[in-house]
């Protein structure tokens, strides 16, 4: 049994890709909505292969959008990347943490104004 291994590289430009270690020659299925994605390139690298994935003009819409990546052989999950955009995105978790960051910010400063006005160091 082969161990895989992926790294996550970067996403940018409609493109995920990632480093793909294993035994042997991995046999790498991503998905999306439940299907697999065209396109999808595993090219031999240093210590392994390189994974590009392109995403599809459909997960870059409105909503919440998550692609699976997995070993088609095992099935096993081996990782997974997900797009958040549109109006959903206000009610994520991520996005009510920085408001909240951003209120104790303002908080702060007015207790430190509070605090010099009143001569306390």
């Amino acid at each position: 049994m082969t161990d895989t291994t992926l790294t996550p590289i970067r996403f940018e430009n409609a493109s995920w890709e990632g480093h793909v270690t294993s035994d042997s020659t991995p046999q790498i299925e991503v998905l999306y909505l439940n299907e697999p994605l065209p396109n999808v390139e595993l090219t031999p690298d240093d210590d392994g292969w390189s994974l590009h994935i392109p995403v599809p003009s459909a997960a870059l819409s409105e909503g919440v959008h998550c692609v699976l990546i997995r070993d088609e052989i095992t099935g096993r999950k081996l990782g997974d990347f997900t797009i958040i955009a549109g109006s959903p995105a206000e009610d994520d978790l991520r996005a009510e943490l920085a408001l909240l960051r951003a209120e104790l910010d303002m908080l702060k400063r007015a207790f430190r104004l509070s605090q010099t006005s009143q001569g306390k160091p």
